[in-house]
């Protein structure tokens, strides 16, 4: 699925309504961007990724001692 869209003032960029609807995007969602050969790839995070963390790991998260280990299977797992 591909929507034209516009990036405006700032570099705001609005993802077409359909896209958001059907990636169950809303406000203050996070995403993480990045370039793929010459693309912007935007990829949807998990909405509640101390709960996805404590799935994976097997305990509950704990940012003083996991944080550096959750960035990185954030990054690993975005939007999957």
């Amino acid at each position: 699925m591909s929507e034209e869209a516009v990036i405006g003032k700032r570099g705001v960029l609005v993802i077409p309504k359909e896209i958001r609807e059907k990636l169950g995007l809303k406000e203050g969602r996070r995403v993480l961007i990045g370039v793929e050969g010459g693309k912007i790839i935007i990829e949807p995070l998990p909405s509640d990724p101390f709960k996805v963390l404590e799935e994976v790991i097997g305990e509950p998260y704990r940012e003083e001692v996991d944080e550096e280990r959750a960035m990185r299977w954030m990054r690993e797992h975005a939007g999957r």
